[in-house]
């Protein structure tokens, strides 16, 4: 016992020399510790270990442009609305995009029990195309974004793009082949010409219509040699004008209030003959319907137009007008026309423009183009007016401005959306469409970083 009380004291005093070196209290009592003076010896280099590559966490898809706050209805300064100098090609990166907190862990690939799902973020983003005009009707280059009000709604939006880029057309022509023999003359000289005002990137389909709609062709090149062959086989006779006789001499049957020959009554008891006009049908509405179909189908990247060249009358379709003008702000169509009659002649327009109840519509393709954004259709009655007119409706169809924002109505809302464009200089008239009904492309998901579901 002795030896091993020994020992234990040696082993103490070695403890307490070994902490006293190191600077550490011992019983309370502290030793000093290192000079400055003494060398420090640098740590050896580490071996570098390989990266375990098990941990690289999946990167979702590039985020859009994250729309602006919502309209408080105050009026915003001009700064804080300026869009981008250049329109948007690409979506952005993940890493330019603002980050709310660092991304999920997500579980290992092929854990038992593991699901995935892509939430979904909905931009209702509108593209607005317009013309401007001074008093005289030349249209009205050079303006900026500053120039430019935009409100959805009766409320101010942000403008998100602002270009004055043409644009390539997809153009839907609808001849009307109901119109009388002299009206379809001109109609059928005047379509040599309309092959030039299209460009070669333009694509044309052509409908023709009377007593029901004819697709002539799908739509080709502006300025193809087939094109021109389907333009030349669209030309028609036209309708023959009903005589509605009338007077003495009308029939065979009675001459002076007297029967001529009592023999020949088809009818016993009747006294004379009474003509009755054939029933005309201009099924305008269909024709606009099945071109603004075909249309629909198009790229977003092109303008969607239907140009009419008729004398406006409709009787007998199947569609109604309102359906038609519904389907047309729905999937971005505009409708310009020609109209081929007496109303260009100078105080016979205004009479043709009143409709007198359950009677036909002498016009009706006013209300089309005032709906969809083209304004005011172009009257002409002789054939050189035609040609021109065909020039001009192309000219304003490209010398358009495009602006975008972003809707800050609730994508659900599938009603009506009100637009009103403004150019904050006088005398200036602005040609755009008075809304649009909101469509599923334009509210399409775009998928975001994917979250586990447990």
């Amino acid at each position: 016992m002795g030896f091993g009380k020994q020992i234990a004291g040696v082993g103490a005093v070695a403890l307490a020399m070994t902490l006293a070196g190191t600077g550490i209290a011992v019983h309370g009592q502290s030793t000093t510790t290192a000079t400055p003076s003494q060398e420090s010896i640098p740590d050896a280099p580490r071996p570098q270990a390989l990266p375990q590559i098990n941990t690289i966490t999946p990167v979702g898809p590039a985020l859009p442009d994250a729309p602006p706050p919502a309209n408080t209805g105050a009026p915003a300064k001009d700064d804080q609305l300026a869009p981008p100098s250049t329109l948007p090609s690409t979506p952005k990166s993940t890493e330019a995009a603002q980050d709310d907190g660092p991304a999920p862990e997500l579980p290992a690939p092929g854990q038992a029990g593991t699901a995935y799902r892509l939430d979904a973020v909905h931009v209702n983003f509108v593209q607005v195309h317009f013309s401007v005009k001074t008093s005289k009707g030349t249209l009205v280059p050079g303006l900026t974004w500053r120039d430019v009000r935009i409100s959805e709604n009766g409320i101010r939006q942000r403008p998100a793009i602002f270009s004055t880029d043409p644009m390539p057309l997809s153009i839907a022509l609808v001849i009307d082949q109901s119109v009388d023999y002299h009206t379809m003359t001109k109609i059928n000289n005047s379509l040599e010409a309309l092959q030039g005002a299209f460009a070669p990137y333009d694509e044309v389909a052509v409908f023709t219509y009377n007593n029901g709609v004819r697709q002539q062709t799908s739509f080709l090149g502006g300025q193809t040699a087939r094109l021109g062959a389907i333009l030349e086989r669209s030309k028609a006779v036209g309708r023959e004008p009903d005589l509605r006789m009338g007077g003495p001499l009308d029939q065979t049957q009675i001459k002076n209030n007297e029967i001529v020959d009592p023999n020949t009554t088809a009818v016993r008891g009747q006294q004379g003959i009474t003509l009755y006009a054939q029933k005309e049908y201009h099924t305008l509405n269909d024709a606009v319907f099945a071109a603004a179909q075909s249309l629909a189908k198009t790229g977003p990247d092109r303008l969607r137009i239907v140009y009419v060249i008729s004398d406006g009358k409709e009787y007998g379709s199947k569609v109604t007008q309102k359906e038609v003008i519904k389907y047309c702000q729905t999937n971005k169509v505009t409708i310009y026309a020609t109209v081929v009659s007496e109303e260009a002649i100078p105080g016979v327009g205004f009479l043709d423009r009143i409709h007198l109840p359950l009677t036909m519509r002498d016009n009706a393709l006013h209300t089309f183009t005032e709906a969809t954004g083209s304004g005011t259709p172009d009257y002409e009655f002789y054939q050189n007016g035609i040609e021109k007119s065909f020039q001009r409706i192309a000219v304003q169809a490209r010398n358009q401005y495009t602006i975008g924002f972003y809707s800050h109505v609730p994508v659900l809302n599938e009603k009506f959306r009100s637009l009103n464009v403004e150019i904050m200089q006088p005398n200036l008239t602005v040609i755009a469409p008075k809304g649009y009904y909101p469509t599923p492309t334009a509210t399409a998901p775009t998928p975001v970083t994917p979250t586990a579901i447990p």
